[in-house]
């Protein structure tokens, strides 16, 4: 027994230098690996870095096409508004010059308004004095040799002084003259010297203001010869 024992360490001893031996071979592949480890660390790295380049580039793109986006959109809200504005502005344009169109219709209808009221007026004012001339002709006519003919006659010369003033002229056919349907008024036909169909006399005489008759002249027509 004490043989085996003493053998046993020799086996270990010889057992010693195919240890050392195996690991001297190991020592490079150790080294090997971890250099393969640290390679495989670095290209996780870089493979992680340029993912995340990635995502955040990716994100910067959707963040920045969102800006274009919501801009475009802004963009078309005011181009829409300012077309509404600027349709607004053409109809309020419009509006202004349909008002300012009525306003000076408005304004010559009023005129013309307001001068044919005057004109009635002063027709109305002319046809009485009117009135009082024929009565003044018809005095003088008919008291040729009174004491106040001069004074109907100045009165008569007043008359017809502002009648003129309101261009008013009277309508008083010589005999003889056609008769005018628009400034004689026929009262009668009678025998006379004139032509058939002519002035024979004056009856009364008429008025007219600015060329409008405001009063026909009465006259008698001589009748055709038979």
């Amino acid at each position: 027994m004490s043989e085996d024992a003493g053998t046993e360490p020799e086996e270990s001893e010889a057992a010693g230098p195919e240890t050392e031996s195996g690991d001297a071979e190991s020592a490079p592949d150790a080294e090997a690996d971890d250099a393969d480890g640290e390679r495989a660390t670095e290209g996780r790295s870089v493979a992680d870095d340029v993912a995340e380049y990635d995502d955040d580039l990716a994100e910067a793109v959707a963040d920045l096409e969102e800006r274009v986006e919501a801009a475009e959109t802004r963009a078309d809200e005011v181009e829409t508004r300012a077309e509404e504005a600027e349709e607004r502005a053409e109809e309020l344009e419009s509006s202004l010059a349909r008002t300012r169109a009525d306003f000076q219709n408005y304004k010559k209808r009023a005129k013309k308004r307001q001068e044919q009221q005057k004109e009635r007026a002063t027709e109305d004012v002319v046809s009485r004095l009117t009135e009082v001339r024929d009565n003044l002709v018809r005095a003088l006519e008919q008291d040729e040799d009174a004491d106040i003919r001069p004074g109907v006659e100045s009165t008569l010369e007043t008359f017809d002084r502002v009648l003129a003033e309101e261009n008013v002229t009277v309508v008083e056919p010589d005999p003889g003259e056609d008769v005018d349907p628009e400034r004689h008024e026929v009262m009668m036909r009678v025998e006379s010297d004139q032509p058939a169909g002519t002035v024979a006399d004056v009856y009364k005489p008429g008025y007219e203001m600015a060329g409008k008759v405001i009063e026909a002249a009465q006259v008698t027509v001589s009748e055709d010869d038979e």
